[in-house]
């Protein structure tokens, strides 16, 4: 196939000709495709559905110390969970919080109790300066902006590529300007651009030197041990945030939420221990404790790391069929007209489209029409606006192969319609 910016005005009609074609054939399926968010498909979810028989009547209840799950206390999480969790994390027992089923639910409450209270070390509540904001790496991850955007926090945007946001930029920001209160990162396959966040650039982040002495990194680890064709490793912020003298300003946080059940897992909050002590003071007033007997459930299901490494292999190798038929039909249909680019990663959730510019609205509109629902176009950014109109999320996870297969041809027959449309003006 000869690539579309080659093609002369003639060539390109009578291709957009064919394409407008093909694309009617598909709106008449009547078809009604969800790949808009990066929710495990029901085969995925049916790997921890024995984890519902772990607890009964019957069972003991009891955490390692002796406390009953079953009864008010254990603020900070019970002690089998912290054990486990903690070791996830790369972090001692003293240095994690086992909070309720999600980990976003968490952010959204640092950031809320350090906007009514600050963190530890702030001079003032952050509510009380007359802006603040938070430098947010794109493409993103669109709850992060969401909670910003609801508190009326300003958000900077940061490139970010395969290896990290752009740490020369950030180090710029941060050094001059107080009202820098955070920074959000996914830094191993990242949401949506599947790269991790090379050791220079942990390494730097660690080392960052602040005007705002309560400024935090908010370092969601969403996709730890989530890799479909490889395992990449990350280097430990806290641990390096220690090495440079700034124990206290790495937020690390993690759940189960994509390796047992989103919305019914165990979410969990990792930090230095003068965090974590500050924070349990914080929640001592809304809270007497989380979901133990979910935390035990979950504890006495993997009963260790090697547990959930065994639990998320069978997890890759239901997504890599998915993952491998995404990719391969951009390889197939869109490399060699030139229509747009995209990254392999190595886990995660999602594959990253980036369209020729001014298109992806276009494409996710046609996509729509056609009956596939993608995430809205601009939801990789702040304030949902991309300067370029080029990143689309394509989340794999959910739908079957055969359902996957229609929705990537009409996404490509979509992404070349409209490359073949802005060619011809």
């Amino acid at each position: 196939m000869k690539k579309y910016a080659e093609m002369s005005r003639e060539e390109l009609a009578a291709e957009k000709t064919a394409l407008v074609k093909q694309f009617e054939g598909y709106k008449a399926k009547g078809l009604k495709l969800n790949m808009a968010r990066g929710k495990p498909g029901a085969d995925q979810l049916e790997l921890s559905m024995p984890m519902l028989d772990v607890l009964n009547s019957k069972s003991d209840c009891r955490a390692d110390n002796g406390a009953d799950c079953r009864n008010y206390g254990e603020l900070s999480g019970i002690t089998d969970a912290k054990k486990l969790f903690s070791e996830y994390m790369g972090v001692g027992e003293d240095e994690i919080f086992v909070v309720g089923s999600t980990s976003l639910t968490f952010m959204a409450d640092c950031v809320m109790r350090a906007m009514l209270t600050g963190v530890l070390g702030s001079e003032k509540p952050w509510c009380k300066y007359d802006k603040i904001k938070f430098l947010c790496p794109v493409p993103g991850y669109d709850r992060h902006f969401a909670i910003c955007e609801f508190l009326g926090i300003e958000m900077i945007n940061v490139p970010l590529t395969e290896w990290g946001p752009d740490i020369d930029m950030v180090e710029k920001l941060v050094a001059n300007d107080e009202t820098i209160k955070g920074m959000w990162c996914v830094p191993k396959y990242t949401n949506p651009l599947g790269g991790v966040y090379a050791d220079e650039a942990v390494r730097r982040i660690a080392r960052l030197k602040p005007a705002a002495k309560d400024f935090r990194v908010f370092w969601d680890n969403a996709y730890a041990v989530h890799q479909v064709y490889k395992d990449v490793p990350l280097l430990n912020l806290l641990d390096e945030c220690k090495k440079a003298g700034n124990p206290n300003m790495a937020y690390m946080f993690g759940s189960t939420s994509k390796i047992s059940f989103p919305g019914a897992g165990v979410g969990f909050f990792a930090a230095s221990k003068e965090n974590i002590d500050f924070t349990v003071k914080q929640l001592g007033c809304e809270a007497i404790g989380f979901d133990k007997m979910n935390m035990l459930r979950h504890v006495r299901f993997f009963k260790d790391m090697d547990g959930i490494r065994a639990q998320m292999e069978k997890h890759a190798a239901i997504l890599r069929p998915k993952f491998d038929a995404v990719l391969n039909a951009l390889d197939a249909n869109l490399a060699p007209c030139g229509a747009g680019s995209w990254v392999k990663p190595q886990g995660g959730y999602f594959v990253t489209y980036i369209a020729e510019k001014g298109c992806a609205k276009r494409i996710v509109a046609l996509c729509k029409e056609a009956g596939v629902t993608l995430t809205p176009a601009g939801a990789t950014h702040p304030y949902h606006k991309d300067p370029d109109d080029a990143y689309i999320r394509i989340a794999p996870s959910f739908p079957t192969p055969a359902e996957l297969s229609l929705a990537m041809e009409i996404f490509c027959t979509s992404a070349r319609l409209a490359f073949a449309e802005k060619l011809l003006g």
